[in-house]
């Protein structure tokens, strides 16, 4: 099976992006995770794969897969490169655009400066609706925030649980550069009290208009950058009293722009398309290194 592809990233996180408008995608997990095999496949963090809406209003619909090949709710950064990409590919004229993502519709807008900026909806504070177990804990109050201790590899650390149609855990940490982000991040996507997995931040302030942060995501380890969990961790430095909006988010890949007015949030930043190429799947697709 042979089908066209186009390898784009949005600060580094990077994507394949597949035409699922013009081409049949069915793939298999065992597939999927073949593609963003970054030895035997294409490599990636995520495989997009756009496609004809179903919700009214929407001019596109698009599916995000980890690298794991488990689909996902939310990628700001992958939200930014499908515009690009239906504008690229002759697919649209139009601008903005409005997308149907699982949690539903976002609107993109080509910036003239070559960006794309992402109305990534209102965050989502709820910590049952993570979900997240708090079952016998107890919350900490600091501003408007409520933070939640967790046990991480055998001590405690405070988190913000926020969703931006997927889940996040946000941590402040003095230093970025040597925080356990592999370690930790590991320990809390899999912490047996986020039933769906979760996606851990590790976020440093430096002034009241700028962060750092590394964000370590389901199903793909730690990422150059992180769309929704730059949103994710901004909107919780506003809501700590920590900076203001909006706010510049420097990741390792680059830097991202998050404003929050206290309703809808705004991400905006880079959308790059590296190469166009076709591929051929095989039907059984594992590489040695999946291969049991």
């Amino acid at each position: 099976m042979k089908l066209k592809f186009t390898k784009m990233h949005g600060a580094g996180n990077d994507f394949v992006v597949l035409d699922g408008v013009r081409q049949r995608i069915d793939l298999s997990g065992e597939q999927l995770r073949w593609l963003a095999d970054r030895r035997f496949g294409i490599g990636a963090d995520q495989i997009l794969v756009v496609e004809h809406p179903n919700a009214v209003g929407a001019d596109f619909k698009y599916r995000i897969f980890n690298a794991d090949g488990i689909e996902v709710e939310q990628c700001g950064n992958g939200a930014r490169c499908v515009a690009k990409f239906v504008h690229a590919a002759g697919l649209t004229r139009k601008c903005p655009i409005t997308v149907e993502g699982q949690k539903g519709l976002i609107t993109l807008q080509m910036q003239d400066n070559g960006t794309v900026a992402v109305n990534m909806g209102a965050p989502v504070f709820e910590a049952a609706r993570a979900p997240f177990d708090t079952d016998g804990l107890q919350s900490c109050s600091v501003a408007a925030d409520a933070l939640w201790p967790l046990q991480v590899n055998g001590k405690n650390v405070w988190i913000s649980v926020v969703s931006m149609g997927n889940p996040h855990a946000v941590q402040t940490v003095d230093g970025i550069d040597h925080a356990p982000v592999c370690a930790d991040g590991a320990a809390i996507e899999a912490h047996p009290r986020f039933a769906e997995r979760i996606n851990a931040g590790f976020m440093q302030i430096i002034s009241r208009t700028e962060i750092r942060l590394r964000v370590y995501e389901r199903g793909a380890g730690e990422t150059l950058a992180c769309g929704s969990g730059a949103c994710a961790a901004a909107v919780t430095a506003i809501r700590r009293g920590l900076t203001d909006s909006p706010v510049t988010v420097q990741m390792r890949g680059g830097a991202l722009t998050v404003a929050w007015n206290g309703a809808h949030v705004q991400l905006s930043g880079p959308a790059v398309t590296v190469f166009e190429g076709e591929i051929a799947i095989p039907l059984a697709a594992s590489s040695p290194m999946n291969s049991s």
